[in-house]
């Protein structure tokens, strides 16, 4: 089996899909984001376009974790950002040398035992939340930092940037960064399938799907909402908005020192702020949206949403980010 298709990030700018699929192309991966909550800026679009056409999606998540708990949080986010589309193929995690690069400039080490933990944190969160889970990275970082074991585990996708296959074990095969396709200017991406991924993930009633619907909005956990920390945010304070106490949230994300939390960190916060049954509502924050906009969505106004979540400036809100709205 092989199976034609490429990837695409916001660097690939507007993609034109339909002359992608006319030109015989038959999946594609999209980028959703990458780090704590980052949404890549044509990611909402470019999968629209491609449920709206029938082009079958997977997606990727760049790796920019330090810890098994920040790469939970990396997929919180991914899973957040990628609910309401339809996905048939894997959602995967994206890790190689740049995500060990950053790493050490946060003074982190990553060996071979650490990144395997990044690995395998994230793609069980995926698998808890019901979804295929896959990696990618290429052949250095496999044979460094992973080893065989991961692809045995987990669905591989492998960059080798060569005219041939070298036969390793994987379900795509990433062979050129440098392609040409109609429909997209510049450089792309190219990759060959060699699983019906559609058809498994369908017999294995993952990536919630269910006959034509897309997905159903994934919510991170049953018991919590999940909050991107912004510059000048505390523990107490994301406390006091959510009506919760820093004990308990110190305790649902593994936090060691209440006093050394990072902007860009993803946590999570009770749903309910500690009170079963209060009838809380929340909505994560997509790109594009504003305050106005969500106050009219929910049926409420924009002061009402700004003392109900501390917000200070109702013309500065986070794409990722998630308010109460009753």
């Amino acid at each position: 089996m092989s199976i034609k298709g490429l990837d695409v990030s916001e660097f690939q700018g507007t993609v034109d899909w339909e002359r992608v699929k006319a030109a015989g192309y038959q999946f594609a991966m999209l980028r959703a984001g990458y780090g704590f909550g980052t949404v890549d800026k044509q990611f909402h679009r470019n999968a629209s376009e491609c449920n709206r056409i029938g082009l079958p999606i997977g997606v990727y998540w760049f790796c920019y974790a330090v810890s098994p708990q920040t790469a939970a949080q990396e997929a919180d986010g991914c899973l957040s950002t990628i609910s309401g589309y339809r996905l048939d193929y894997p959602v995967c995690y994206d890790i190689e040398q740049a995500s060990v690069a950053y790493a050490a400039g946060e003074g982190v080490t990553i060996n071979a035992s650490l990144a395997k933990q990044i690995v395998t944190s994230f793609c069980n969160r995926l698998e808890e939340n019901g979804y295929y889970a896959m990696f990618y990275t290429n052949r250095n970082f496999l044979d460094t930092y992973l080893g065989s074991s991961l692809p045995q585990r987990y669905a591989f996708w492998y960059a080798r940037y060569a005219d041939s296959f070298d036969g390793t074990n994987c379900g795509i095969w990433q062979y050129t960064s440098q392609g040409s396709i109609p429909g997209i200017s510049g450089d792309v991406d190219l990759d060959i399938g060699y699983v019906d991924y559609p058809a498994a993930i369908k017999a294995a009633g993952l990536n919630h799907l269910t006959g034509g619907s897309p997905a159903p909005a994934p919510s991170p956990s049953p018991d919590y909402i999940t909050y991107v920390i912004q510059p000048g945010d505390t523990l107490s304070g994301i406390a006091q908005r959510y009506g919760t106490t820093v004990s308990a949230l110190s305790v649902l994300n593994g936090i060691s020192n209440p006093d050394l939390i990072y902007a860009g960190n993803t946590i999570r916060v009770p749903e309910t702020g500690g009170s079963a049954g209060s009838g809380a509502q929340y909505y994560t924050i997509r790109p594009g949206d504003t305050l106005s906009g969500i106050a009219v969505k929910f049926g409420t106004t924009v002061s009402a949403l700004s003392a109900l979540n501390g917000i200070s400036n109702p013309d500065l809100i986070y794409a990722g980010n998630t308010i109460r709205v009753r």
